[in-house]
């Protein structure tokens, strides 16, 4: 019995709300038919090449490297060839060369190009930009993830964004304490990661005295402002 009561009850409420409803003034639909909007006349001016990203670069990517400085030397260690550093050269600066590569192919690496310089006879710059197809996933900006992610991880080390780069996308790291091992000088390193549209930048200095913020911040904005 108290279930049948409320099951009455459910559709006593119902049908006394379809009565209030339908003693309502029904409510006005908005028109299916939109108004016309009027197209424009004449053609759209195309981006010049200065605004147009990917005339700059689908070009040479090695004319967006930035220049070393006057009386600068060549690195000892120099990568690649020519300014460029082929999939299997590129890979191979990483502790795991095999799986880099690997990691590359599946991201879908099309090209990097490199610039190194030394001065003196401690102080060495290294910059490399590495762009990827990203037909079907952003790998540059993943790539600058796994060096923010790495330059991190290690002690003693400060950090700022790099200016121009959006938020989180550059960011310049020093790392205060060096590198020591017997018989060699101190080992100091800076490094900068960032990324815009397909390519994947990353800088490194290394010197036998401290690296000021200054030094890779001046890298890392002059190289990103190129892109």
């Amino acid at each position: 019995m108290i279930a049948g009561a409320a099951v009455l009850g459910v559709v006593v409420g119902a049908c006394a709300g379809f009565l209030v409803q339908a003693d309502r003034e029904p409510t006005a639909l908005p028109p299916l038919s939109q108004p016309v909007l009027g197209q424009g006349k004449g053609e759209v001016e195309p981006l010049s090449a200065a605004q147009d990203r990917r005339v700059k670069t689908d070009g040479d990517l090695r004319k967006l490297l930035i220049t070393r400085p006057k009386g600068a030397k060549d690195s000892l260690f120099p990568v690649g060839s020519d300014g460029w550093a082929d999939l299997a050269t590129y890979a191979d600066q990483y502790e795991k060369p095999g799986t880099t590569f690997n990691n590359l192919v599946d991201d879908e690496f099309r090209r990097a190009a490199e610039t190194s310089w030394r001065v003196g006879e401690t102080y060495n710059v290294q910059i490399g930009l590495v762009q990827f197809r990203q037909e079907s996933k952003a790998a540059a900006s993943e790539w600058a993830d796994n060096g923010h992610y790495w330059a991190e991880d290690e002690d003693d080390t400060r950090s700022w964004p790099v200016p121009g780069t959006g938020d989180g996308n550059g960011t310049a790291y020093v790392h205060d304490t060096p590198d020591r091992k017997p018989g060699y000088l101190p080992l100091y390193t800076a490094e900068a990661h960032a990324w815009r549209g397909d390519i994947y930048v990353e800088i490194y200095i290394s010197d036998s005295k401290p690296i000021s913020k200054a030094k890779i911040m001046d890298l890392a904005q002059r190289q990103v402002g190129k892109l």
